[in-house]
């Protein structure tokens, strides 16, 4: 077992209920090895909670926004590939869309969470942000429509969306009407 190993499995615990359901015993359970393991990895579960939020800012922000721009192209076709990543199967190991939303209810109770998804938020809204400026949304306007776009992930994942095409393409439609002409 890998440190990597028991984060994923952490965080589809997570998912599946809640931060309560992220305990040493019920992992090693899952993973189908002793308790010791873990404390070959983690010196304790506050440890292991924050190599989580650590890595999901890492992963489900950082990396995201990176392979937007690794791959280049003009600003739409960047927006495409951000909604695209952040909708995809990236975070399948790790229990999929549901370990957004369990981030997001875990923050509403523990300061260090929230701290997490404070910057996780405000690092997707400046990206987005200046994206939509680079698409010709003036700034009041970009960042109003990045918030906007977030919100609608947001609250897609609460709801429990679970078909991902669906997803990006709705947040594709909510895009292109927010940088409509008419609209602005």
């Amino acid at each position: 077992m890998t440190p990597e190993d028991w984060i994923a499995a952490a965080f589809r615990r997570l998912g599946q209920g809640g931060i309560a359901a992220v305990r040493a015993e019920a992992i090693a359970r899952d993973l189908g090895v002793s308790k010791g393991s873990f404390y070959w990895h983690f010196k304790d579960l506050p440890d292991l909670k924050a190599r989580m939020l650590a890595h999901w800012l890492d992963q489900a922000t950082a990396r995201i926004l990176a392979l937007t721009e690794a791959g280049g192209g003009d600003p739409a076709a960047r927006l495409s590939r951000l909604m695209e990543l952040a909708t995809g199967d990236l975070a399948e190991p790790y229990g999929g869309l549901s370990t957004e939303a369990a981030i997001r209810d875990w923050a509403r109770t523990d300061p260090v969470a929230a701290a997490a998804q404070a910057e996780a938020d405000r690092a997707r809204g400046a990206y987005l942000e200046a994206l939509l400026e680079d698409l010709g949304l003036a700034p009041p306007r970009a960042g109003q429509a990045a918030r906007l776009i977030l919100m609608a992930y947001t609250g897609a994942v609460h709801r429990g969306i679970t078909d991902r095409a669906q997803l990006a393409g709705d947040l594709a439609v909510l895009a292109a009407a927010l940088l409509s002409p008419s609209v602005r």
